[in-house]
């Protein structure tokens, strides 16, 4: 018999309660009475042999830029605290609710959303889930610990430069940021109004898959599974794959190795010409700093001392460019677009590492800003590219004994989600050759 979802809710209860402090690092609320509720329906609907669908009664998390009626939303920082509580749901969230999803609580994350490593002086940062000592990943910190933890099936993120597919790889999950426009970003505060997009963390792709449907509110159709031999897969060798460190370079180097043996054409490719479009187009400065600047005018005005400083400069270098400039860079994003699309239309997808160097451990960050400065580059490095050109894109686990979490991403074409959804679902079993049992 099936474990009752009210049990499964308690367990994941107890866990966080056990944790102590560490637990506020991770959840910034746990809604355990209105989750506790959510659990018994979902258990009586099972009852009377109905279901909502694939969600219903999932332990879902959702990051704490999200608004949810009655709540505030922080967005990870000290400034929001003084708003008001949300007054509705945002959409994504109502669809949560309406798909039988429990809601477990609010995840922590780095400031307004700002920062591909996680850390956050005002919350405190989330212990890496394979390994405490190092970050989560940002800015969905909280969202990949609760799910590499237990304490959620699903997490809902946001991925901006890299948000959901950073901390899913530095915690050894699944993480899909859809294709730009898929999802409704309203009710979500922002940090670019351009380039912010929502999906979800999982442990396995077909958890992914199934919160997409709700989120976006487009399920997948019907079709045949997507079989691994005959793919044929970009290997962009140049910049996506420069600079690897001792861990990632041959934990990819294995997985490349998997994939031929399972029948997948692999085909290297320079399309550096391309992938290296971004930082040609944001060379001064980029699109994100300048819509942050935007967003935050006031509080830059009247908070300043109030962000974290690492946050804030960046945000402060966005307010220094001109119209003309960013009129410039979105023009110039859009005419990329066509670039990358011809450039990627004879194959399925392109693969590369999703970052090019594990976890790094939090003391050597949280009080080094060079250090810290070059951790968070290189942890956009690869992902950020993939938001500039609205693309969809996994990051995948490799599991092949590394001692850190690696993972490859995988990155479809235009308004391809549902083929890249099928072809991650036929990746996986490939690169996790032990099927997961949790």
């Amino acid at each position: 018999m099936p474990t009752k979802v009210r049990d499964r809710l308690e367990a994941a209860l107890d866990a966080i309660a056990g944790s102590g402090a560490a637990a506020s690092t991770v959840m910034a609320k746990v809604h355990t009475e209105a989750a506790r509720a959510a659990a018994d329906a979902a258990d009586a609907r099972t009852r009377l042999g109905l279901s909502l669908g694939a969600l219903d009664g999932a332990l879902v998390s959702i990051k704490d830029l999200l608004d949810e009626a009655g709540e505030i939303t922080t967005a990870g920082s000290r400034i929001n605290r003084d708003l008001p509580p949300a007054k509705s749901d945002a959409p994504v969230v109502r669809r949560l609710r309406a798909a039988g999803a429990v809601i477990v609580g609010r995840t922590t994350m780095s400031e307004f959303a700002y920062s591909g490593i996680g850390i956050n002086p005002h919350t405190g940062t989330p212990g890496n889930a394979a390994d405490p000592t190092r970050v989560p990943g940002g800015s969905s910190s909280g969202a990949a610990v609760s799910v590499g933890r237990g304490w959620a099936d699903i997490a809902i993120g946001s991925d901006t430069g890299g948000s959901i597919r950073i901390p899913s790889a530095f915690n050894g999950l699944v993480g899909f940021k859809p294709g730009g426009g898929r999802v409704p970003t309203q009710g979500a505060f922002p940090l670019s109004y351009t380039l912010d997009t929502i999906g979800p963390i999982a442990r396995r792709v077909a958890d992914t898959v199934a919160a997409d449907a709700v989120l976006s509110g487009v399920a997948a159709p019907p079709s045949a599974p997507v079989a691994a031999g005959g793919l044929r897969l970009a290997v962009p060798r140049g910049f996506l794959y420069s600079d690897l460190d001792g861990i990632v370079g041959p934990a990819v180097e294995a997985a490349l190795g998997l994939l031929a043996k399972a029948g997948i054409r692999l085909f290297e490719v320079d399309l550096d010409a391309v992938v290296t479009l971004p930082l040609a187009i944001q060379k001064d400065v980029t699109i994100t700093a300048i819509e942050a600047a935007h967003i935050h005018r006031d509080n830059l005005r009247d908070r300043a001392g109030d962000f974290d400083p690492r946050v804030l400069a960046r945000i402060e270098k966005g307010a220094q460019a001109s119209g003309a400039t960013y009129v410039g860079m979105i023009r110039a994003r859009e005419a990329a677009k066509a670039a990358v699309d011809a450039a990627f239309a004879p194959f399925d997808a392109v693969i590369a590492p999703t970052v090019p160097a594990v976890a790094p451990v939090i003391a050597d960050l949280v009080d080094d800003d060079a250090a810290f400065t070059r951790a968070n580059l290189t942890a956009l490095r690869n992902t950020a590219i993939f938001n500039l050109f609205d693309l969809p894109a996994y990051s995948l686990p490799i599991e092949i004994g590394q001692p850190l979490p690696v993972g490859l991403m995988v990155v479809g074409r235009r308004g391809r989600d549902h083929d890249l959804m099928a072809l991650a679902a036929a990746l996986e079993p490939v690169l996790q050759p032990s099927p997961r049992t949790a």
